[in-house]
């Protein structure tokens, strides 16, 4: 029991951590959508920007990758122990580095500064980092608990009994010496 706690916090805070490097991955690497500077406030200089989609698809591609190699890792290490704390874990931990991810990611804002708009000729500003499609946050556990699942029955069908019917043993003898006329 204590141990199952023990793997469970590990990768929970394990996970947490890599949420941190993946929210400043994600800052970096993700555009910033254009705004413009008026007497209200800033504004969106091009509504038809692909940079808030664009920021989406980063951060699904950034947590998405962590997740598959995340869900490998908790496979190869809980292989010999009791698997069920690590995905457990991997689900906990991959929400909340993706939560994580998120939030890093907003504060830090190291992206590229230039910003475009089409039809626009007034300053443009970088606007800041957000996440418009929140369902990205999924991404991260849901990858790592189906690698994990995947990776368990695949070898839980190669060590089965049931893969080797008759106990590994052909009934009728080899199929060389096998005549359908025989029945």
């Amino acid at each position: 029991m204590v141990r199952g706690v023990r793997d469970f916090v590990i990768t929970v805070l394990v996970l947490a951590l890599i949420g941190v490097v993946a929210g400043i991955l994600w800052s970096l690497a993700a555009p910033r959508p254009p705004y413009v500077v008026t007497g209200q406030g800033p504004l969106l200089a091009d509504p038809s920007t692909q940079a808030l989609i664009a920021a989406d698809g980063w951060f699904a591609v950034i947590t998405g990758a962590l997740g598959l190699a995340c869900g490998a890792v908790g496979y190869s290490v809980s292989r010999g122990g009791r698997p069920l704390p690590v995905v457990v874990g991997l689900s906990a931990g991959g929400l909340l580095g993706a939560y994580l991810a998120l939030v890093v990611g907003e504060a830090v804002n190291l992206g590229a500064v230039s910003v475009s708009a089409s039809g626009t000729s007034a300053s443009l500003v970088a606007g800041p980092l957000a996440l418009t499609a929140r369902g990205v946050l999924f991404v991260w556990p849901t990858l790592a608990a189906g690698l994990f699942f995947a990776l368990e029955g695949v070898a839980g069908y190669r060590d089965s009994p049931l893969r080797r019917p008759f106990g590994g043993n052909d009934p009728y003898g080899p199929l060389s010496s096998y005549d359908i006329s025989d029945r």
